[in-house]
């Protein structure tokens, strides 16, 4: 009886097993490129990188108006990523081809045309204008 039962339960098993109910997952699609601004996003920051290190790393390539690396709240080191903003179209252009996959505090970063930030539609409306700004509040604990 003890025999019959185990072969029943890895019988069972086996059938199972063979079975799948489940498709794979489509293949991953790549989000689309972001048009080109002035904007750049850059990714694989070190924990250490700091906005002082980012604009100096980026000004080799031209004109840096603005360099910020996001920083944990309470941590205060870098979350993984930062924005640069050139000057001019051309140096955005320079300052990827010169960046991108290089070195930086001894990781390799990435560098890439930002993205618009997707706007809320209840927080960033203007009703009486129809209005919406691209700027979104920080939530407040």
């Amino acid at each position: 009886m003890a025999a019959r039962a185990l072969t029943t339960v890895r019988s069972g098993f086996r059938r199972l097993s063979t079975f799948s109910a489940f498709s794979p997952p489509p293949p991953a699609q790549a989000p689309p490129k972001a048009d080109p601004s002035t904007n750049l996003f850059v990714s694989g920051l070190s924990k250490r990188t700091t906005t002082e290190g980012l604009r100096e790393a980026f000004s080799k390539f031209g004109e840096v108006a603005s360099a910020k690396v996001v920083t944990d709240r309470v941590s205060g080191y870098s979350k993984g990523f930062g924005f640069v903003r050139y000057a001019t179209l051309d140096d955005a252009a320079k300052g990827i081809e010169g960046m991108d996959g290089k070195f930086l505090d001894g990781w390799v970063i990435f560098a890439e045309y930002a993205r618009p930030r997707p706007l809320l539609p209840s927080a960033t409306a203007d009703t009486s204008s129809g209005y919406q700004t691209g700027y979104q509040n920080p939530p407040t604990y």
